[in-house]
């Protein structure tokens, strides 16, 4: 199996495994139970999901697309956030 994504935290994870699993490619989300164990300090790069290598080129594409929405979504909260009441 071959890290298609690199999730900031498991929902994110989770999410790209969704999406890649809709569109028929199996995956996995892998080092999940990881980030339990460093406590409450956030540590990045832990958590992954991983497709067989014949699916990586379908599964970068969507989870590249999943991430450029996240990122929008993260950039329009943090906007949001920062405007005066």
């Amino acid at each position: 199996m071959r890290i298609v994504y690199r999730a900031e935290n498991i929902i994110d994870a989770h999410l790209v495994r969704n999406v890649l699993e809709a569109a028929g490619i199996p995956a996995h989300v892998g080092g999940e139970y990881l980030t339990g164990a460093i406590g409450e300090l956030p540590v990045m790069g832990l958590v992954t999901v991983m497709v067989a290598e014949h699916d990586l080129p379908a599964a970068s594409r969507l989870a590249a697309e999943v991430d450029a929405e996240l990122s929008e979504r993260r950039a329009a909260d943090f906007d949001l956030g920062s405007e005066p009441a």
